[in-house]
């Protein structure tokens, strides 16, 4: 099934509700960094819930940015997400291990630890809005949950799922935010807290064979879901050697020529896709002649 994520409405409009499955842009993004099967959990997580998220932006140049500070051997974590269905993002410790949490699964509140979770969305104000709240858990639904219900004031529910076969492949990734809007009846809010209690987790239902259609049709099951609009997703950097070269000219001449001194080519990282780019000590001296001092 290749990534892709829907968005509906229910009860008359009293919900609005968002689901997708991640798999492959998880993968990629696994493979790009190396990372162990908790890091991978969380930034799967991170990466579904920015697919969501982004969505949720009004403008097509918009991007959204989710930032998790934490003292846990993690460090913290980065996803940027624009309204194209386009997703980025990077672990501070890819490589970090951490035997399972006592339900058996991988200890992802473990490895983040107590934090801060940040909501930046820049919409081409001039400062961006920026969000933040206390990390409740560390396992990033429930932090959510909780930004959404202290900093956009709408009450929701966030489910994120990352299921990882023994050979350290993504076996099914995605999940959901459903949301109430003010007028909600408490009938309304009832079917859904009842739905939700019989839901376990979202991979069980993503490894089940269900499509984010029919995750959200269990979910709004008697609340008469209608689907409005379905958008492909991928794990997409924009960076290129173009871009890395802006950077360098930007940091100033002088930096540029203590590293045509050294007389080596030089290698920078994208953070974001982990691509290399070199750049030889030619290419570091036609830099140089475009940086200001």
């Amino acid at each position: 099934m290749a990534d892709y994520m829907v968005r509906a409405t229910a009860a008359d409009a009293q919900l609005r509700a968002f689901s997708c499955t991640t798999r492959e842009l998880v993968e990629q993004a696994k493979c790009a960094h190396n990372t162990s099967p908790v890091a991978t959990a969380a930034l799967g997580r991170l990466l579904s819930a920015g697919c969501m998220m982004g969505s949720m932006l009004k403008g097509e140049d918009d991007l959204l940015t989710l930032q998790i500070s934490g003292d846990g051997p993690m460090g913290g974590l980065t996803v940027t997400a624009d309204a194209k269905g386009r997703v980025k993002g990077y672990v501070n410790e890819p490589g970090v291990i951490l035997p399972a949490n006592a339900a058996g699964k991988l200890d992802v509140g473990g490895a983040i630890g107590h934090g801060t979770l940040r909501v930046i969305k820049d919409m081409g104000l001039k400062d961006p809005y920026v969000g933040q709240t206390v990390l409740q858990t560390g396992e990033i639904a429930e932090d959510l949950t909780a930004y959404f219900a202290a900093s956009e004031q709408v009450p929701s529910s966030v489910g994120l799922g990352i299921l990882m076969n023994r050979d350290n492949t993504v076996r099914q990734a995605g999940g959901f935010i459903i949301q109430l809007m003010p007028f909600a009846e408490d009938a309304v809010i009832d079917r859904l807290e009842e739905n939700l209690g019989k839901v376990s987790s979202v991979t069980s239902l993503l490894d089940a064979g269900n499509t984010p259609e029919q995750l959200l049709e269990i979910l709004l099951e008697g609340l008469k879901p209608e689907f409005t609009d379905t958008k492909p997703l991928q794990f997409y950097c924009n960076c290129s050697k173009e871009r890395v070269e802006k950077a360098l000219i930007s940091i100033g001449r002088a930096e540029i020529e203590d590293m045509i001194e050294d007389g080596k080519d030089i290698e920078v990282n994208c953070h974001f896709c982990n691509r290399h780019y070199i750049f030889t000590v030619e290419e570091l001296q036609a830099i140089r002649q475009k940086a200001t001092r």
